[in-house]
C-alpha cells in the first residue's frame, strides 16, 4: 500500500491532477488486477448479506416508498428491484435507490470502523444496478464491487468525518463512482472526474443520525448510491467537476473537516496490487449499530451470572469514546432513553439495546424493537439504570490498526442492590473474523435463509444463492438473476395493512 498525504491547496500552488487524491483513487480504480479467490468468496457473502436484509425489509414503509418511486421510472434495458420479477426494470439510479434503502434499512449488512464510519455494502446497489443496465458479467460486477470496497474503506482508514459532523456518505459517493468505473472499465480520467462529483454532492451533515432518527438514516446511503450512478452517468456525457474536490482552496478539506492546515493520510494499493480491502470488513449477527454486536454478546453471557433482574441497581458500560458519544449517554439524546423513540433512534441507544439483550438473551430485527416491547415496565426501570463511560484504553483499541488488539465491545460492571459487582468484557463480537463464530458462507446463508422465511418461497431462495455461487461465471443476461422476487401475498399481514400493492400497480396505496 502507498500513503497518500492530503491537504488543502491555495489555487496559485496549482496542485497538479497527478497528486489530487481524486486521481490516485482513479488509478487504483482504472488498474484492473485479478481478485483473488477469498476476496471473490467474500464478494459472494456479502451479496447474500445484502439480500437477507432486503428480503427483511420489504414490508417496512421506508422501502415500500423507495422501491414506489423507482417502478415510476421504468427502462430497458434497465435494472432488477427487489422483489419484483426479474423482467421488471426500472432505470439504474433508481434500482440503486430502491436496493439500498432495502439494504439499509434495518442496519443489519456489513461494517468497517477506523477513523470514520462505513457500511461498505452500500457500494454493491449502484454497481450492481449499472452492470445489469450495461450488460456486464459477473466477473466485471465482482472487479467493481472490490473497487467499491477498497476505496471505501482506505478513505474510513484515513479521513475522519464524524468529528466535524459530516456524515460517512460522503466517503460512499467517491467509492461508489469508483466502483462503477471499474466494473465499466473506464479510464483514469473519466472516473476521476466521477468520483470528485460524487463527493461534491453527497456531503451532508450527522444530523440524519442524531436527536430524533428518522428514515433518512437509511435513505442517505441509496442517495449516495444514486447520485454516484448519475456522476458517473454525466460525465460520460462529457461533463466535469469541481477540481480539485477534496484539496481545494475552497473545498471538502478546507470548510468541511480539519481546515487549511489539516493533513490527512489515505493508504491505497499501489499499480498491481490486488485489492483486498473487503476482507478487512466484519458483517453483522444482530441488528443493530455495529458498537452494540459484542455487548449484545457480552449481555447473553452476563445473563445467568446476574439472575434475578430486579436487584440489578446499576449497570455502567465501560467502552470507546464512539460508543459513549454517538449510541451512548455521552450523546446527551434524551430520545435514547424514550420507550416512544422510532425504531432508528433505539438502533442507536446502547442503554436500550443492552437492556433488551440483557432481559431476553436474544436479538431479534423486529421483536427487539416493537412498541410493546421498548415499553415493558420492567424493561423501562432496567433501561434507565444502565449508562456509558469513555474508557482511554478502550478507546484506543477502537483506533488500533493491529486487528489483534482493534476493538468494538467494553468492560460491563453491574451492580446489585446488595453491593456484589460483576463484571465481564468482549472486545469483538462472536461474528468477527476474529471472534468466536467468525462468519462463513454457511452463516451468510443460513442468515438470508433466516430473514427471507415467509417472504421469499423456499425455490426462489435456492435459485438466488445457486446464482450467487457461480458470480464469476455468470454472463451478462444472467446478472438480472442475482435479485428475489416476492408474491405480494406472502408478506401477510404488510400487504394487507396496504403499505403496499407494488406487484399490481406499482404505487404506494
Amino acid at each position: 500500500m502507498n500513503s497518500h498525504t492530503v491537504r488543502t491547496y491555495k489555487s496559485a500552488e496549482k496542485l497538479a491532477r497527478e497528486d489530487q487524491l481524486a486521481w490516485k483513487v482513479a488509478s487504483v480504480a482504472s488498474d484492473s488486477v485479478p481478485l483473488n479467490a477469498d476476496v471473490v468468496e467474500m464478494i459472494g457473502n456479502r451479496i447474500i448479506d445484502n439480500a437477507s436484509v432486503a428480503a427483511a425489509s420489504l414490508a417496512r414503509h421506508p422501502v415500500a416508498s423507495a422501491r414506489a418511486q423507482a417502478v415510476a421510472h421504468p427502462l430497458l434495458p434497465g435494472a432488477t428491484v427487489f422483489g419484483l420479477p426479474a423482467a421488471s426494470r426500472v432505470s439504474p439510479e433508481w434500482a440503486a435507490w430502491a436496493n439500498s434503502v432495502a439494504v439499509r434499512e434495518l442496519d443489519f449488512h456489513d461494517t468497517f470502523l477506523a477513523a470514520d464510519y462505513s457500511h461498505p455494502g452500500d457500494n454493491i446497489p449502484p454497481i450492481l444496478a449499472v452492470a445489469q443496465h450495461c450488460g456486464l458479467s459477473g466477473a466485471q460486477l465482482a472487479m467493481g464491487i472490490a473497487t467499491g470496497y477498497e476505496i471505501q474503506v482506505d478513505l474510513v482508514k484515513g479521513i475522519c468525518l464524524h468529528e466535524h459532523k459530516i456524515d460517512h456518505i460522503a466517503h460512499l459517493g467517491p467509492s461508489a463512482a469508483a466502483g462503477i468505473g471499474t466494473a465499466l472499465g473506464l479510464s483514469t480520467e473519466v472516473i476521476y472526474q466521477a468520483v470528485q462529483q460524487a463527493l461534491h454532492v453527497t456531503t451532508t451533515t450527522r444530523q440524519s443520525r442524531k436527536g430524533e432518527i428518522s428514515s433518512w438514516k437509511a435513505y442517505a446511503p441509496a442517495f449516495a448510491g444514486k447520485m454516484a450512478v448519475e456522476a458517473v452517468d454525466r460525465v460520460l456525457r462529457g461533463e466535469g467537476a469541481p477540481s480539485p474536490a477534496w484539496e481545494g482552496e475552497d473545498g471538502f478539506i478546507a470548510w468541511l473537516l480539519g481546515g487549511l492546515k489539516a493533513e490527512y493520510v489515505v493508504p491505497l494499493p499501489q499499480k498491481g496490487e490486488a485489492k483486498r480491502a473487503i476482507l478487512d470488513t466484519y458483517t453483522k449477527e444482530h441488528s443493530a449499530e455495529y458498537q452494540s454486536q459484542a455487548l449484545i454478546d457480552l449481555a447473553r453471557r452476563m445473563r445467568p451470572k446476574i439472575g434475578d433482574l430486579s436487584k440489578v441497581a446499576s449497570i455502567v458500560i465501560h467502552t470507546s469514546h464512539h460508543t459513549h458519544y454517538v449510541i451512548g449517554t455521552g450523546a446527551n439524546d434524551p430520545q435514547k432513553m424514550d420507550p416512544g423513540a422510532s425504531r432508528e433512534t433505539l438502533d442507536h441507544s446502547i442503554m436500550y439495546i443492552f437492556t433488551v439483550a440483557l432481559e431476553d438473551g436474544d436479538w431479534h430485527h423486529e421483536r427487539s424493537y416493537a412498541p410493546e416491547r421498548a415499553n415493558r415496565p420492567q424493561t423501562v426501570a432496567l433501561w434507565r439504570k444502565v449508562s456509558t463511560v469513555e474508557d482511554t484504553e478502550w478507546t484506543r483499541r477502537y483506533h488500533s490498526h493491529d486487528p489483534r488488539e482493534k476493538a468494538f465491545g467494553g468492560r460491563v460492571v453491574v451492580t446489585l442492590a446488595d453491593g456484589r459487582i460483576i463484571g465481564d468484557e468482549l472486545a469483538i463480537a462472536d461474528a468477527h473474523p476474529l471472534g468466536a463464530r467468525p462468519f462463513t458462507r454457511p452463516d451468510y446463508v443460513n442468515k438470508f435463509r433466516t430473514l427471507a422465511e415467509g417472504i421469499v418461497a423456499p425455490a426462489e431462495q435456492d435459485r438466488f444463492i445457486a446464482t450467487v455461487e457461480r458470480l464469476l461465471e455468470l454472463k451478462p443476461e444472467e446478472l438480472g438473476w442475482l435479485t428475489f422476487t416476492v408474491d405480494a401475498d406472502r408478506l401477510g399481514p404488510a400487504a394487507a395493512a396496504g403499505i403496499f400493492d407494488w406487484n399490481r400497480q406499482g404505487r404506494v396505496t
